[in-house]
């Protein structure tokens, strides 16, 4: 049976109303569904397993691919700081590495930002331990050095900038790029520049206290799934946050002038459309969020997923509006990113408070 309630302070309003109806469509144990509106925030929890002893609004979830948005918004702070440029070749920020291939030169910290670097989705050494062990973290199996020699013998798929191919080896490498480039490690980083300055203090790149983490379940239901780490692909995907934390987040994306001022620009940066793709080029992306068109203006997303969790994020400058999206899983399917879009739009479209 599935439980529905407004989280803690949350007044029962014809949003709230509306949001326990499209958290009905939402399949598994823990979901959460939060929207800010003009600065106002209402968050609605539910799902189909038992209340855990953390209220689900307070749990961190995985983020999966969300996680990019955080790591190319830290991108352009970098940027706008001097301390690397946009077009910056990938290889001047991973000196002496021996790179087999031309065009792997010709890949800059934009081309990775956006997909068009020619690099495949994962290393073509990760495909085999994915395929015999679906449900464990891959990744960690890897570490720096992995990473680094497997781009080092891989032949970009085209030559960078003329193509989107999904990537999240190409991501993972602008995590180390920007490492070496600032002298510390993305986990520091992000926390310096991106999750402190504004305030999201629940949120974390990589494992956290477990008694406040969200665990997604195995098919059967009951089969924890482990939460996942990364290793080396941290920067790709490993951000927890939660609903609270991922609608400051928004807030900030909507209004970047109410932000801390070193995130100002950098806030702008990553909405500025980049490139077209997809049939006919009819899809629009920016330097981290794709980009639709929706009455007013363009809604901005991104959705994440592991293997136990899923998650969307989206926002509507036109109307004020932000909503995030969360959910704890029992097999593949839960029907998050379908519902939380439609929500999100359907919001753009509707001009009550």
């Amino acid at each position: 049976m599935s439980t529905l309630a407004p989280a803690a302070r949350t007044p029962v309003t014809p949003l709230a109303v509306r949001l326990a109806d499209a958290l009905t469509a939402i399949d598994g144990p823990d979901a959460v569904l939060a929207v800010t509106r003009r600065g106002r925030r209402t968050t609605v929890t539910g799902g189909t397993g038992p209340a855990p002893a953390v209220p689900r609004h307070a749990l961190r979830y995985e983020l999966g691919s969300i996680t990019k948005t955080f790591t190319v918004l830290l991108l352009a702070r970098l940027a706008r700081s001097g301390v690397l440029n946009l077009d910056d070749p990938l290889a001047a920020h991973l000196p002496h590495l021996p790179l087999r291939h031309p065009d792997s030169r010709r890949i800059t910290l934009r081309h990775l930002a956006t997909h068009t670097a020619g690099l495949p989705r994962i290393p073509s050494g990760l495909r085999p331990r994915a395929l015999l062990r679906p449900h464990v973290d891959g990744y960690t199996t890897y570490d720096t050095e992995h990473i680094l020699r497997a781009f080092a013998r891989t032949r970009p798929r085209h030559r960078p900038g003329t193509r989107w191919h999904y990537s999240n080896f190409g991501v993972a490498l602008l995590g180390h790029a920007m490492a070496h480039a600032a002298g510390t490690d993305c986990p520091t980083l992000l926390t310096r520049h991106v999750t402190h300055p504004l305030g999201l203090t629940g949120t974390t790149l990589g494992p956290g206290d477990p008694a406040t983490t969200a665990t997604g379940h195995r098919a059967d239901g009951t089969t924890p799934v482990p939460g996942v780490d990364m290793g080396p692909f941290r920067a790709a995907g490993a951000v927890r946050s939660t609903s609270a934390d991922l609608l400051t987040y928004l807030e900030a994306h909507l209004d970047p002038e109410r932000a801390p001022l070193p995130l100002r620009l950098p806030l702008g940066d990553v909405q500025i459309p980049q490139l077209r793709r997809g049939l006919h080029h009819r899809n629009t992306h920016t330097l981290t969020w794709y980009h639709h068109p929706a009455p007013g203006g363009p809604l901005l997303f991104h959705s994440g997923e592991t293997f136990g969790q899923q998650a969307f994020l989206g926002f509507h400058p036109a109307s004020a509006t932000g909503v995030a999206a969360l959910v704890t899983r029992s097999g593949r399917r839960s029907r998050l990113v379908h519902t939380a879009y439609e929500l999100l739009y359907a919001l753009a479209a509707d001009p009550a408070p």
